[in-house]
């Protein structure tokens, strides 16, 4: 069956990933941006790598009017929508008390509320059909914040809480609707060359990076299979255990180190650089999936392979366990 899925933040980064993956089925991809040269260009890759229909919706997530109107019209042109992936985002690298009100506001609207109008708009369709898909695109930093992102991490947390409480009542009232998130480590997205920073060196993602790709496999994956909550690669694993069990620690650690790991060592000039926060980065040139760290990017995930694959993970685990448990028992007697 050719699935109809529609993709946030689609024109650049993750979910042009996603979209180019979804091409790649067959699917009919229906991508919603801000940005004119970053959505023509997501299509064209589309088309070219087998999508059955592309439709493109210039659109702020932040708007929920504009994004109910989107899906309405994919609706109605398609019968349906068989997956939703909220992707869409913004952030701000500075200390918080250099973040205004007014940003912390956007990030907010973007991030959370821009989650909650893709939700709610592909809620009143899947509801209706009694069927779908919804991704949320999350992050490690859903559990646990890190200096110099306040706006980011508490977006994200906010998403983690709206999810659970969704979860439950879908479980209840349509079971046949699935929800799933995906926790995401550092990935080598455009986002850090056009964040809004008051930083004095350019922007990076937390080492180790992973490719946007490895991303999209995860949140096709948890499409297909309906999982709760997915996280994708060890530094994701790592940063929710450090927090459950070591968070003072990590804590220090961040006040630490969290300053040089979110900068490179090329300064930047504050005057001619241009964000993302209020107007698309990618409005007069597309900026493709991947961002400026491609030779330090990872197109694998170790982790991600053990969470996509528990069943035989776990069946090797218990034969490991009984053989143990065979050669114990013969030395004993």
């Amino acid at each position: 069956m050719t699935q109809t899925v529609v993709v946030t933040g689609g024109s650049a980064g993750v979910g042009r990933a996603v979209a180019r993956r979804y091409a790649e089925r067959g699917a009919r991809v229906a991508l919603l941006a801000r940005g004119q040269a970053g959505l023509a260009a997501a299509a064209r890759d589309c088309r070219d790598r087998g999508a059955t229909d592309v439709r493109t919706h210039q659109v702020d997530v932040a708007d929920a009017g504009a994004v109910q109107q989107a899906a309405d019209e994919v609706a109605n042109r398609f019968g349906g929508i068989d997956v939703w992936v909220n992707n869409a985002m913004v952030s701000v690298f500075a200390p918080t008390w250099e973040v205004s009100a007014a940003e912390f506001r956007r990030v907010t609207e973007v991030n959370y509320l821009g989650t909650v109008h893709g939700t709610l708009a592909a809620l009143r369709h899947m509801r209706a059909h009694g069927r779908g898909a919804i991704v949320q695109v999350g992050s490690a930093l859903a559990y646990r914040g890190i200096p110099l992102q306040a706006a980011y991490c508490a977006s994200k947390h906010a998403v983690q809480g709206f999810n659970d409480s969704l979860r439950a009542e879908l479980l209840r009232d349509c079971p046949g609707v699935r929800l799933s998130m995906v926790q995401l480590p550092a990935v080598n997205t455009p986002q850090f060359s056009w964040v809004r920073t008051r930083l004095p060196r350019h922007p990076q993602p937390v080492p180790p990076i992973f490719a946007p790709e490895v991303a999209a496999r995860a949140i096709v994956w948890a499409a297909d299979h309906g999982t709760r909550e997915l996280n994708v690669g060890g530094p994701t694993w790592r940063a929710r255990l450090g927090d459950v069990l070591f968070p003072g620690l990590l804590d220090r650690k961040l006040a630490r180190d969290g300053w040089d790991s979110q900068q490179t060592g090329e300064r930047i000039d504050p005057v001619a650089w241009r964000d993302n926060l209020d107007r698309p980065g990618d409005d007069e040139r597309d900026r493709g999936a991947a961002g400026v760290f491609t030779d330090r990017a990872r197109d694998r995930s170790a982790a991600l392979w053990v969470g996509t694959h528990k069943p035989a993970v776990s069946a090797v685990a218990l034969a490991g366990v009984t053989l143990a448990v065979g050669a114990l028992a013969r030395r004993l007697r």
